[in-house]
């Protein structure tokens, strides 16, 4: 995820080093520009989080803030999928829906059924859905509500 920081560009480049090692010693792995390739405002730093949890977004914003002596905020959150089934429950918990995850290898082809509540499939956009899933998982998916194929 990306945390925006420092949108007027006030922190000083050694506030923004000790910023950094201060995350870092809290255990977060931080990808972050030199000091001296900042831009002069609006300042972001990305944190490497394994299986963030939506909740834990406004976690990770209050740690940046606190480590920059800055107002922060959320950035873009990007996930990285290695294409297994807790990518697919990830995926599933950011659209605020629970189900379950069956995987079946044939040989060369792998296809992911999705099995959701049917009041789950009123609630989300399925075609969206079903396009995280696959991007996530890097293969066929079915969706599929209380059983029966959709």
């Amino acid at each position: 995820m990306r945390v925006v920081f420092d949108r007027d560009g006030t922190v000083p480049a050694t506030g923004y080093e000790a910023g950094l090692r201060r995350l870092r010693e809290l255990g977060l792995e931080v990808v972050a520009s030199p000091a001296d390739r900042l831009p002069a405002r609006n300042r972001e730093v990305e944190l490497i989080v394994a299986g963030l949890d939506p909740a834990d977004v406004d976690k990770h914003v209050a740690l940046c803030a606190d480590a920059f002596g800055a107002p922060a905020t959320a950035g873009v959150v990007t996930y990285v999928s290695r294409g297994t089934d807790d990518d697919a429950r990830g995926v599933l918990a950011a659209f605020g829906v629970d189900g379950t995850v069956r995987r079946l290898v044939d040989g060369d082809e792998e296809l992911v059924t999705v099995t959701l509540a049917p009041g789950d499939l009123r609630r989300v956009p399925e075609s969206r859905l079903h396009t995280a899933l696959e991007a996530a998982l890097n293969c066929e998916v079915r969706i599929v509500a209380g059983g029966s194929p959709r």
